[in-house]
């Protein structure tokens, strides 16, 4: 590799990583909030935060990586132009296409990444964060009771348990106390257990214990009941999707399902690597401007087309779904004029037109 290549390719992963850092930054509130937004109302414990979190970012990788490649890109080829470095490396006989190979040498790894996460891990992740949803729906444990600690629910109220079985299902001697506006209930139970009802609501069933039941501003209008079971519901658990949804079968599954959904999720895990590919060769044409020129005019313009691009891929992919485009179609209609329009640029960038010929 010569001394050339080494400085580009340097110079052209630097920046790369740098967008990618605030772009991660900027992406964490959002799925952030998202998250918090379910532990807050009880749908999903605490203890899964990172670990969802984690799981979030690798699925939306394929979204946030193709868009720090284009603008790294942009910015270091911006910055040799701003500083006249392209103008001698041009001088020495260094034209754009000899910049394709440090170019494709983080090029092609970074696309070989977007296509790992959209074909393979990020399937994997949204498996694997529904999977752990599920058992946390239907766990005692995860769903943040402790044997031996008093915990309060996010409806109201305080539990405690005095034992909790190894899988997390069958609880020994139970105290809960809860308010329903002006009545104060408090019960106990010898036994009970944590059951599913449909797809995320969530009881507590306790067996041979008592209830009492008064008001709450000290009068003594109090009830004592005697019940072998009592069943108390729990704050509803986070959705979870069925078993053959598209977004959770692994893609070598979605190439022998005839499912329009399953054609549609299909294409949509195809096209992102396609996609950062051809905004990737996009980057040098559109970063082309002259000394006295604004460094972030073509940026803007190239920012607005990822965006076009990637609307258009989220509108065709619903379009398949509903059965609009034909599934042997998919997305070819935009990623190979897509990617055919970013070699013309690539190849036409830098050549002279031919000298007008006047009377």
């Amino acid at each position: 590799m010569s001394k050339l290549d080494r400085y580009l390719l340097r110079d052209f992963v630097q920046s790369f990583l740098a967008t990618l850092i605030v772009l991660l930054v900027v992406s964490v509130g959002g799925v952030l909030v998202d998250i918090l937004g379910n532990i807050a109302d009880g749908r999903l414990p605490a203890r899964l935060l990172f670990s969802q979190l984690g799981l979030q970012f690798i699925v939306y990788m394929p979204l946030i990586l193709p868009l720090a490649l284009m603008l790294g890109l942009l910015l270091a080829t911006a910055r040799l132009y701003r500083d006249s470095e392209m103008a001698v490396i041009t001088a020495i006989g260094v034209g754009p296409k000899r910049l394709l190979r440090p170019l494709l040498m983080l090029v092609v790894p970074v696309v070989g990444l977007i296509a790992l996460c959209s074909l393979w891990l990020g399937p994997w992740a949204d498996r694997t964060g529904e999977t752990m949803i599920d058992e946390a729906n239907r766990s005692v444990v995860m769903a943040g009771l402790e044997a031996g600690k008093f915990t309060p629910l996010p409806n109201g109220g305080v539990v405690y348990l005095s034992s909790v079985s190894p899988d997390g299902t069958q609880l020994g001697k139970v105290f809960l106390q809860r308010q329903k506006e002006d009545r104060l209930e408090v019960i106990s139970a010898d036994h009970g257990r944590m059951y599913f009802e449909g797809t995320k609501q969530r009881y507590l069933e306790l067996d041979d214990g008592h209830q009492v039941e008064g008001p709450a501003n000290g009068a003594l209008d109090y009830k004592l009941m005697t019940f072998a079971r009592n069943d108390v519901a729990m704050p509803d658990g986070a959705e979870t999707r069925k078993d053959d949804d598209p977004e959770l079968l692994r893609t070598t599954q979605l190439f022998g399902d005839e499912r329009p959904e399953a054609q549609a999720q299909l294409h949509s895990r195809i096209a992102p690597p396609l996609i950062a590919l051809a905004f990737a060769l996009m980057t040098l044409p559109l970063a082309r401007s002259s000394p006295r020129q604004q460094r972030y005019g073509r940026m803007m313009l190239a920012f607005l087309a990822y965006m076009v691009g990637m609307n258009l891929m989220f509108i065709g992919t619903r379009w398949i779904a509903d059965g609009k485009i034909p599934a042997v179609a998919g997305l070819w209609w935009l990623t190979l004029p897509l990617l055919g329009l970013a070699l013309w640029m690539y190849f036409r960038d830098g050549k002279l037109s031919r000298p007008r010929r006047t009377a």
